[in-house]
Parts: C-alpha cells; structure tokens; sequence
C-alpha cells in the first residue's frame, strides 16, 4: 500500500494485515482490553449490545410496551457492540478479506434461529461466551463455570442435530452461494484505503462526541479496537466448545485459555486491591461486579440454550458480530434473530421463568467469599489446566472428535 518504494511500511502493513494473527495472540489482547474496559466503566459483554439494538427497534416502531430506552449511543453496550462491528469490518477491509457472502437459504434460516435461541439462553442465564464466561471467570463468579458446562453440553447436542441434519435433511443447506465485493487477485486495493479512512473518522467522531465521558470514549475506542483484533485473530468461543468434538483441534480453545488466564489476573489485582474505591461499601460493590443470581440451575439451562444457539448460528454473541463485519449474510440474520428476540425474552419470558425457580438455583456465587482470593484463583487455574490437557489428549487421540 502506498509508495513500493517504501518497503518498510509496506513490511510493517503486511506483518499485521497481511495474514491471520495467531489466536492466543488475540486472546491476550483481548483480555487486555477487557481490563482497561473494566478499569474504564464496565467489563466486556454481548449481550446488552443486542437488548440495546432491539429495544431502540421496538420503541420506534411501538411495539411491547417498551419505552424511555437510552439510544443506542447512549448505552455503553449499545455502543459497544456497534464500534465492535466496525472494527471487524474495518478490519476485514485491512486485510482484503471483505466481501458479502450470501449462503443457500436453509443457512440463513438456521442463522435466524440460532440468534433466537441465543437471546433466549442469555436472558434466561444471564450471561453469555463473553459476558457470562469470559468475563465472568475473570470476575471469579462461580455461576461462570455452571455457564461454561451449560455452553458444553448445548454444543454437544447441537452437533449431534447438525450431523443428523446433513444424513436426514442434506438439502437443508445446499444451493448456492454468492459473494460480491471480493477481492480477486492483486484487485481489492480499496479495502485498505476504504478500512483507513473508516477508522480514522470513527476515532475521530466518537472522540469529539464523548469528549466530556472519558467512560464512553473508551468504550468506543476500545470496542474498535476489540473488533479489528477479533477479526485479525478469528477469535472464537463457539470454536473452543466445538472442535474438541468436531474436528480434535485446539488452537481455538488454546487461544481461549490464554484469555481466560490474563482475565483473571487483571480481574483479580482490580477487585483484591479495591481500585478506585475508597469505601468498604464501595470496595464491595466492586468486588461483585459480573457476579449474577443464576448459580446453579439457571446458569446451566441458560448455558445449554445459548450452546444449541451458537452452535447452530456458527458465532456467538461477539462473534456473531465480527463475523457480520466480514460480510456472512447467515450471521446478519442471526444478528438479527437475537437483537429482535432479546427484549421479548427478557420482558415477557425471563419473569416467569425467574419466579419459577427456588432461590437456591440462582445465587450470587463469589467464590472468593468461599475460598479467598487465592483459592477461587487456584481452582480457575485448575479446571484450565486441566481442560488443557483435555484438549491435547483429544487432539491426539481423536477419542471425542466427530461424533
């Protein structure tokens, strides 16, 4: 891009643009960010990024009573997921890898439905991939890793369907599939322009309109940033509960774990150290941020809902999103099917389910509380190296892979 005479630059662009990052990398980065995310306003979720989007939708158009909505760039996960949906698409535009990917029409459909049943197992769990587990493992919440076995099983059964599907319905996903905008060969060089300029204007835009709500401003540069870096990595929680079954490969719950693992350092130093607090009361309020009622029942109905979901969708919550940014026509209407279904579920549907449920089965689990900081920490420690050696294990041995 730019002068070939000036190969440093050119180097430089290739390094990062040029080809896939590794996603342990991004996995790091990620953590990262949802440090300074924390540190700025609040931890990294998904789902209040689509609650936002379908509420503004029905209080437009006057449907289910919903009004006195904050507008979408008002809301911190509104406008969160918005900027992380740029970035993937900025992104995809830095490395020439844009372009609208329209699938058959049984694709689509199984998009739609497995947004709807996400927003249902969101709401109902409170939490989903990143809001729930990857977040809620570095905020030490025991209702975290109940979700995690929920999102396990959810996935297990979703690839027994899929498997069936393509012996009993092999047309339910056959036609054609069409793609526009694609860069062919050494064409496309409008992607990086068009990506630079779009991230340049967004930085811009959003840095003069928050420029008196620091918490705001960070968290539409930090969503950029998260969007660009999911893109760059292809970081994939749907893919660190499938392969293991599907395929036997462990990058993706690799790059998973190095996450989880930065998370919850960063998490910890915050919360133990009360940052930012200068109250007991206030030092508590903190060290309970993402810990939700939905220990245990909850958490695991919630988890095995939203795993059938992202399994069928083929992205969860975030990415759902990065992968709308890249041009997946199936995952715009999984995008859809959960923004649509999320304020329906949590208003009419969450209710009555909570109600139901004894108040044994949707605690606030803090494991420091139980264990202390270093025990709730050692036993996060625990169950990743142990799901690390899991996953190598499989990896060699096939024993759980293609159902």
């Amino acid at each position: 891009m730019g002068d070939p005479k000036n190969g440093a630059w050119r180097q430089l662009w290739a390094t990062f643009f040029g080809k896939t990052w590794p996603v342990w990398a991004g996995g790091i980065i990620l953590a990262f960010l949802n440090v300074c995310l924390f540190l700025a306003k609040s931890p990294w979720g998904g789902t209040g990024t689509y609650i936002s989007w379908g509420e503004n939708i029905y209080q437009a158009i006057g449907l289910f009573g919903i009004e006195h909505v904050k507008p979408v760039l008002a809301h911190s996960y509104g406008l969160l997921g918005l900027m992380t949906l740029l970035g993937a698409f900025a992104g995809a535009l830095f490395g020439r890898e844009f372009a609208i990917r329209i699938p058959p029409m049984g694709e689509m459909f199984k998009g739609l439905i497995g947004g709807v049943l996400m927003a249902l197992g969101a709401t109902l769990g409170i939490g989903c991939t990143i809001g729930g587990f990857l977040s809620g493992w570095a905020a030490l919440s025991g209702g975290g890793i109940i979700l995690a076995v929920g999102f396990m099983i959810g996935t297990y059964f979703a690839l027994k369907y899929l498997i069936w599907e393509m012996e009993a319905l092999p047309k339910m996903s056959m036609g054609k599939t069409y793609t526009f905008l694609a860069a062919k060969g050494a064409g496309g060089v409008w992607q990086p322009i068009l990506g630079t300029i779009l991230t340049i204007v967004l930085l811009v835009a959003f840095s003069m309109r928050f420029r008196t709500d620091n918490g705001m401003a960070m968290f539409a540069i930090l969503g950029l940033v998260i969007g660009i870096v999911l893109q760059r990595s292809r970081f994939c929680l749907v893919r660190a509960f499938r392969e293991p079954f599907m395929t036997g490969e462990s990058e993706a719950p690799v790059g998973v774990m190095a996450a989880l693992i930065v998370g919850i350092i960063g998490f910890t130093v915050i919360k133990y150290m009360g940052v930012g607090t200068s109250t007991p009361g206030a030092a508590r309020a903190l060290a309970m941020t993402w810990v939700y009622p939905h220990f245990w029942l909850r958490a695991i109905i919630g988890g095995v809902v939203f795993g059938l979901g992202m399994t069928v969708a083929g992205g969860c919550a975030v990415g759902t999103l990065w992968r709308a940014g890249e041009g997946h026509v199936k995952l715009w209407f999984a995008a859809i099917g959960f923004m649509l279904f999320a304020p329906i579920s949590k208003k009419f549907i969450v209710p009555g389910f909570a109600n139901m449920l004894p108040e044994w089965a949707k605690q606030k689990m803090f494991l420091p509380d139980r264990f202390g900081y270093g025990g709730a920490v050692l036993i996060f420690f625990v169950i990743i190296v142990l799901w690390y050696g899991f996953v190598k294990w499989n990896e060699r041995t096939g024993k759980f892979t293609a159902i």
